[in-house]
């Protein structure tokens, strides 16, 4: 038993004699000890028992709920901050990995108002740091449900952000953004912290990135990981979260990548919380999914056909392990010109005046939806599409919203507010940009134009309606073009899911870690 102790500890310079029953380490050390061993080998003393206990089984803890948002925190609700409370009381970090549209901003809130003593005692406001797209969205959740929380957003020019940054006096919560905190993380680096929440946290997955690299030089007592999605790719995107809000619980990522699952998922359940819509919203109603497949029109059968062997020609010259890294971002191209043909030639082709099979199968959604009464959410990866589709729209007489990467973070708000507020029943949202942090509850249809190659991101676009306040079943439309590459794609998706949780996150993540098989399936 003592060599299988000395096996899961790691430690080579621990010598441990038969006569010694007792030994001191740090507490995750015996928390990775217990988890990775083998049952009947390691127990826990009663208060370690007790304190896991706890951590298992937050809802348990007698931790009080903030009084004025008792009435409004869901019973699940309170269990994720309690959650929160019960690490940060021990100086430990935790990913709360809830499904998307349950509410991790709202408990997070709840844990920032619970802890107001300390940050204005201490003098140590709490950092928020998220997705420009969402720094507005952090205030006005704050104003919302905890107004006694004095905080403000850091954007603008470098001299707008210094001014903003040497006045926080009276602060409780800084709110910025990830492109913003790496432009001023010198400033950042040099200040202490209550607490750290890092909202859409997938944006720190690799290490490696310049984006790691500044989060984790904060400083601060407790650091909370906020994502639906804490492994889109490769179960070592784990271990970067865990690397920037709990870097004790593995020693390095060579441990890590030397644990089973069993190990790992063993070693983070006392710090990863995640709950999914069907197991905590049995009031919520359902969301209904299905694919609409379109036959491509001649002429774009014609062009897609004449694009797709030219490709083939430059691609299959390419295709061995070194020319095919060198190559992915022309490769890349490349198949982002069949998905743009696929959608309307006139992406690829300027001056085209011919027409688009799905353009003209989404105009049919959309007359029946308005025959049906519908309100509807149109996403699109490619802007010039949703441009073309505002255009059919504002002939029809059918008012819509738009918002793509360009819309500034306040106004996202405002037209969250006219959208849900009955002012306009379509919204055109750009993929990428509209797929996190708007809440469109009041919406009941949300149509996919196109096909991305990360189905989470397809999800979070759906979950805009399907969320906390929904009182009609979702419709979920994914548009396809039959036999092309956008059924290639979906294809490949479902194989790849096998493999990890959620999907890859970028097209040139796809392209870094795909076959030459795969390649090849998805061009013949």
């Amino acid at each position: 038993e003592f060599e299988k102790i000395q096996q899961f500890l790691r430690f080579p310079e621990l010598e441990l004699k038969e006569e010694v029953d007792m030994f001191e380490l740090p507490f995750t050390e015996g928390l990775s000890l217990f988890s990775d061993g083998e049952q009947g080998i390691i127990e826990l003393d009663e208060s370690m028992a007790e304190l896991m206990q706890v951590m298992r089984n937050p809802e348990r803890s007698d931790i009080e709920v903030p009084k004025h948002l008792q009435s409004i925190l869901k019973e699940y609700q309170k269990t994720g901050f309690k959650w929160m409370k019960t690490l940060a009381r021990y100086g430990f970090g935790g990913i709360l990995a809830d499904d998307m549209g349950l509410g991790k901003t709202l408990q997070s809130i709840t844990f920032i108002a619970s802890e107001l003593p300390a940050i204005r005692t201490d003098n140590k406001p709490v950092l928020v740091v998220c997705p420009s797209s969402l720094t507005y969205n952090w205030l006005q959740e704050i104003m919302k449900f905890a107004p006694e929380i004095q905080a403000v957003v850091i954007d603008g020019a470098a001299n707008d952000r210094k001014k903003l940054l040497d006045e926080l006096d009276g602060m409780d919560v800084v709110i910025t953004s990830y492109p913003l905190l790496r432009k001023d993380v010198k400033w950042y680096a040099t200040h202490a912290f209550h607490t750290v929440f890092f909202d859409e946290a997938q944006a720190f997955k690799n290490a490696g990135t310049q984006t790691a690299k500044a989060v984790k030089q904060l400083h601060a007592d407790n650091r909370f990981a906020l994502t639906g999605t804490p492994v889109e790719n490769s179960i070592e995107e784990l271990w970067s979260l865990y690397y920037i809000v709990f870097p004790q619980l593995f020693r390095s990522l060579k441990e890590y990548a030397n644990l089973t699952r069993k190990q790992i998922a063993q070693r983070i359940k006392p710090f990863l919380l995640r709950r999914l819509k069907e197991d905590v919203l049995m009031e919520l109603p359902g969301k209904e999914e299905w694919e609409e497949a379109v036959d491509l029109l001649p002429d774009q059968k014609k062009l897609y056909g004449a694009y797709l062997a030219k490709l083939r020609h430059d691609t299959f010259k390419h295709l061995d392990k070194a020319t095919l890294r060198k190559n992915r971002i022309r490769i890349l191209a490349g198949l982002t010109r069949l998905r743009q043909i696929c959608c309307h030639p006139a992406l690829f082709v300027d001056g085209y005046n011919g027409k688009s099979a799905k353009l003209e199968q989404l105009l049919q959604l959309v007359d029946e939806s308005k025959q049906a009464g519908r309100r509807v959410l149109i996403f699109s990866q490619f802007t010039k599409m949703l441009e073309l589709i505002g255009r059919e729209l504002a002939v029809r007489d059918m008012p819509f919203f738009y918002l793509d990467g360009n819309t500034p973070s306040s106004e996202r708000v405002e037209l969250c507010h006219r959208y849900n507020a009955g002012e306009r029943d379509y919204f055109l949202i750009s993929l990428k940009a509209g797929g996190t942090g708007l809440n469109l509850m009041s919406a009941d249809t949300v149509i996919l134009y196109d096909t991305w190659w990360n189905p989470a991101v397809e999800e979070q676009a759906a979950d805009r309606a399907h969320r906390i306040g929904q009182e009609n079943v979702v419709q979920v439309i994914k548009l396809m073009a039959k036999g092309t590459i956008e059924e290639k794609i979906h294809e490949l998706q479902e194989k790849k899911r096998l493999l990890v949780d959620e999907l890859i996150n970028t097209e040139e993540a796809v392209l870094s870690s795909i076959t030459e098989e795969e390649l090849r399936s998805l061009l013949l």
